[in-house]
Parts: C-alpha cells; sequence; structure tokens
C-alpha cells in the first residue's frame, strides 16, 4: 500500500513539487534536475527577470549561482495545494552567503526568505513553473541594497 501512495505522491502535481524541493535545492541532486524537468518545459521567475529557463541546462546555470554562493540553502515547504494537474507552494529559504556565485565576494550572512512556487505537472515530471520569490529581501540582506529606498520595501 504505502509503494502506492509513493509513487502518485512523485506523480502527480504536488508530489513533484515536493521532491523537486526536496531533492533538488535540500540534497543538491542535480540529476533529479534532469529527471523532473524535460528539455521543452519551462520555469519562470528563476532569478531572471523577464526571462524563463527552458529545460534543464539553462535551470541549471541559476541553480549552479545559487547553490555555489549559498551551499547551505534549505527550503521549508510551508504549504501545497493541489488543483487538476496543477500545484502551488508557499516556502522559506534559509541559507547563508559564503560563496561567490552570486557574482560577488561572500559576506558570510544569513538569509531567510519567502516565496511562493507553482508548477504544472504531466506524466510525473514539470511541464510549466512559475516562482515568486523576495528578491529584494535577498539584496538587501546581502548589503547591495540600503539606504531610504530599501527601507521602503521592508
Amino acid at each position: 500500500m504505502e509503494g502506492a501512495m509513493s509513487s502518485k505522491a512523485t506523480t502527480d502535481a504536488a508530489g513533484v513539487l515536493r521532491r523537486w524541493f526536496e531533492e533538488v535545492w535540500n540534497q543538491g541532486r542535480m540529476e533529479t534536475i534532469d529527471e523532473l524537468f524535460p528539455t521543452n518545459a519551462v520555469l519562470w521567475g528563476t532569478g531572471r527577470p523577464d526571462a524563463s529557463s527552458t529545460g534543464p541546462a539553462e535551470f541549471k546555470e541559476f541553480y549552479k549561482a545559487l547553490r555555489g554562493a549559498c551551499p547551505d540553502i534549505r527550503i521549508t515547504v510551508e504549504d501545497v495545494v493541489q488543483e487538476g494537474d496543477m500545484a502551488f507552494a508557499r516556502w522559506t529559504a534559509r541559507m547563508t552567503h559564503t560563496g561567490e556565485g552570486l557574482g560577488m565576494p561572500a559576506t558570510n550572512r544569513a538569509m531567510t526568505l519567502s516565496g511562493m512556487s507553482a508548477c504544472r505537472a504531466k506524466d510525473g515530471k514539470l511541464a510549466e513553473g512559475w516562482n515568486v520569490w523576495d528578491q529584494l529581501g535577498m539584496l538587501r540582506a546581502l548589503g547591495v541594497l540600503s539606504g531610504p529606498a530599501a527601507e521602503m520595501f521592508k
């Protein structure tokens, strides 16, 4: 019985989304990107405001930069809601900027950022995904954005 439940959990949209966060981000398993993200799938909101990442190769650029800068990243999925072939998650990411993957020297600053992701799944894989996360908060935490303008968006 448990095997059937586990199988369903990884093929429905909510299961795919949970597996993505656990294996790709928390465990650092790049091979899961190739398993869950087909070459024709698209992700929006991966650090490139006006562009998407199509297929695993483009997404891995973002992934390597963020994990390189913050190798201790840990994402806690707070809530997941599924409707048909779509799932929506609210999450919290905790990390420390100890590497240079963001194009700047390590600041050794800890960050806690929140975000939301949605995905449409097909055949147990991501077909399309959307991400909204606190990139402004990341810049403020890293000390890149400061002063009166940064204070307006707290």
